[in-house]
This record gives C-alpha cells, structure tokens and sequence, in this order.
C-alpha cells in the first residue's frame, strides 16, 4: 500500500502542522464494537451492507468490498465456518498478517523517506521480552489457539515465527482514531513505525480512514528522524504510570525530559490557603509560595481523595458516569489542585458523561474548565485541544449562545485546519457546517436588530 513522506533532506524547516509522513496500513482491524456501524474496508459510516459469504463484515460500497477481498476471502469462509463464536480482535488482526505474509506481504515497503523504507520484518519483536512476561505469553497462547482453528493449516507459521510475529504486531500497532479522537480499530504502518516515544512529543498521529498522517506539532529546524517523536500512550498520567504502562507494553524504561523531570502540578495539592493557587507537594508539608502548611490532617484528606477518584477512574474505563465524576470533583475541590492529573481526567469524564445524558449546560461547564488544562498538557496545536474548542463552541450553539459559540467554533475552526489539516475530512463534514450555520444565525440576528 502507499506511503508518502518529506524528503529529510539537511537544513529543510517545517512549520508546525506539517505532514512528515502519510500511509495506509499494512494490516488492520475494524474494532468489533463498529463492525454493523462502518465498512470494514475504509471505516466509513452510514449506509452498509452485510458480506453475503460469512454474514459478519460490512461494506460501504463494491469498491471497497473488491479492495477488502484479497484478506478477506480467506478469512470469510473460516468466519463462517467457526460461526456463531466470534474471532477477537486481536486474533484477527494477526490472522490478517499472516495471510498478507503468506500472499508475498513481507516485500511490502512503508516508506518514511522519499528513499527510506520498512518491510514487516524490520519491525522489532521483542520476543525474548515477551517469552519473560507471563501476561504477554499467555496472550499469545490463547491467540495462537484461536488462530490454529480459525485458519488453514497451510498458512500458520511455525511457533518461533508465530511469536515475532505477534511481538511485531503488538509493539507496532496504532489505534486508529476517527475524527473525535476516538479508537476505530487498530492497524500497523511500517513507515510510521520508525518513529520513537516522548511523553513531551513533537509530532502526533492522526487519521483519515485508514490512512494515518503523521504531523508535527511544533516548528522543527530540519527533518532528523532521531529528534521526531510521538507518543505511544495517553499523555494525561503520572510518570510512575505512564514508564510502568511503556515498560509493560513496549519493554523500555522512559528517559524522555518529561519523565527525568520531578513532577510538581501533575500530582499536586491544592494550597490550604484559599487565595493561593499555588500548586503544594504534600511531600514538602508546606506552601513554597505563601508559606501556609500542609497538616498531617490536610494531607491525610489529600491522599484519601486521590485514592478514591483513582478507584472511581478505574472503574469508568469503558463508560463515563456522571454521579461518580460530580462526586469526585466534589471532594477534589480544594484538596487537589485543577490541573493534578487526577482532576483532569475527572473532568473528560464529567463532560463525556454529561454530553451522553444531554445535559448541555453541565457539560459546558465542565468543558469550559477542560479547555486551559488541555492548553497546558497538550498544547494548541494538538488534535485533542482543537477537538476539545469544536465540542466546546458545539455546546454553547446547543444552548443558543450564538455569539459566543460561533468566536468558540472560529478559533476551533483554525487550530482544526492546523492539526488536522485544511483538506482534512473534519474541516469539510463537521467544522464547515457548524461554523457556516453559526454564521448565518449571527447574520440573521443581525438583520432582526437593525429592523
């Protein structure tokens, strides 16, 4: 599949919003959650229709079906076959490597360079890593026994091949994104895969489709892929969590800036003195700012609420609820400082939670308190910030602020046309239109005022 990418040639400037690489996948999985909702093949939504062989995927269109049906044609009959279980994910996604292998996949090149490229086996496997970890073995053996049902004999490739291709595939996957910046599938690009972690990145990974772009979030003085980094893991976690989750998935202790330098707001307490807002280490027992202590009683309160929004957190993984995140911003408020981790992503799941019941007003709140803690952790040039603005702008429209919404949505409009670009889908199916009949309402009220 194709693969476009800046020439890194010395001295070449990039301005921040800047595309450095664009590729299609070389293996991928529609999520099964999204599977009666989106094509399988370019996981579009809206009209689909069901494949007339395993009655399982969906297409959009023929065009897409005849593009999906050199993997599919071989998993189709076996999905069948093994019907009414269904094939998890992952198990699929790695039946789809091995049957891309098997049809001479392993020539593919994902190019990051206009001469530089990646084939499947260039990809890291990690495997003596994995052969030590029991969840990771476990896993693959639970995978392999699914596989060895679910595909021809033929095309299984022996146990040694079997594992680096399962490290290759675990330790190379994105999670493919729609444009709210929320998880599709998962798919592994070879070109994009030469890029390292920083929890303090200078690029990001975005999607259309299928198709992921790689774009800079920052100016960079040239192209040096060794200075370029994205993330592998959400940013809005402790460094004790964020180097035990890369440890865990990815086998490498983080020795990024952000992780070598001692945290002070992301774990914070509030200041006991109501007119600071300095952020307080309970570790220091005092304010470094207006000097007020900490007591043993305040700081007992502090660890109490951490522990209980971190249990409530947990808990709200797949489903945000908003009783649970009111009460947890309740007794954080005062004790834990705004922008403590904690509390911001008490926040995201106030304002999910809200959205979801259709309590506008709430959700606003809420999101008006999100937007400069997005500002601080991710910058304003980052997906996340803009789609953070448009929900924002959105919000205040759904509660007829029109002024309001429509400078929300403009500013949101701009920083969506830079992280995402100015073709990018978002820009013409979703930001246009709001912004477009934003204006027109502007115009209208206008027009009735002069009257």
């Amino acid at each position: 599949m194709a693969c476009t990418a800046q020439d890194d040639g010395p001295g070449k400037f990039l301005k921040k919003g800047t595309t450095i690489i664009a590729a299609t996948p070389f293996a991928f999985i529609l999520g099964s959650l999204h599977r009666k909702e989106r094509c399988d093949y370019c996981f579009k939504s809206g009209k689909i229709s069901r494949c007339s062989g395993c009655q399982y995927v969906y297409y959009c269109s023929k065009t897409c079906q005849k593009r999906g049906w050199p993997i599919h044609r071989i998993e189709c009959p076996n999905i069948k076959r093994v019907h009414p279980r269904i094939v998890p994910d992952a198990a699929r996604l790695m039946a789809r490597v091995i049957i891309k292998l098997f049809q001479m996949g392993k020539n593919e090149r994902g190019y990051y360079t206009a001469t530089k490229y990646r084939v499947f086996n260039n990809l890291m496997t990690h495997a003596e890593n994995i052969k030590k970890n029991v969840k990771k073995m476990e896993h693959f053996t639970s995978l392999s026994m699914v596989l060895f049902e679910f595909l021809p004999r033929e095309i299984i490739p022996e146990p040694k091949k079997l594992l680096e291709i399962f490290g290759r595939m675990s330790v190379n996957s994105f999670n493919i994104l729609d444009t709210d910046m929320t998880s599709l599938g998962v798919g592994i690009y070879l070109g994009p895969s030469i890029l390292d972690h920083s929890c303090r990145p200078n690029a990001t990974a975005i999607f259309e489709g299928t198709k992921l772009l790689i774009r800079t979030l920052c100016d960079l003085e040239s192209l040096d892929w060794s200075k370029i980094f994205i993330t592998y893991i959400d940013l809005l976690k402790d460094t004790k969590t964020r180097r035990e989750e890369l440890k865990q998935s990815y086998f490498f202790l983080c020795e990024c800036e952000r992780c070598n330098t001692p945290e002070t707001i992301e774990i914070a307490a509030a200041c006991p003195n109501k007119k600071c807002t300095n952020p307080c280490l309970p570790s220091l027992n005092e304010c470094n700012k207006c000097g007020e202590k900490l007591t043993d009683e305040f700081i007992d309160k502090f660890n109490k609420v951490c522990e209980l929004s971190l249990y409530q957190l947990d808990k709200m993984q797949s489903m945000a609820y908003l009783d649970a995140s009111r009460m947890c911003l309740d007794k954080q408020e005062g004790i834990v400082h705004p922008y403590n981790l904690l509390a911001v992503r008490t926040l995201e799941n106030a304002v999910a939670a809200a959205v979801d019941l259709d309590r506008w007003e709430e959700a606003e709140v809420y999101a008006t308190k999100l937007i400069p803690k997005y500002l601080y952790y991710y910058g304003d040039s980052h997906p996340m910030t803009a789609q953070m603005y448009f929900s924002w702008g959105k919000l205040l429209s759904l509660q007829n602020k029109g002024l309001q919404a429509l400078e929300v949505v403009t500013k949101a409009a701009r920083m969506i046309e830079l992280t995402f670009g100015p073709n990018h889908s978002k820009v013409k199916y979703e930001v246009k239109p709001v912004l477009d009949q934003l204006v027109a309402e502007y115009h209208l009220s206008m027009q009735a005022i002069s009257k």
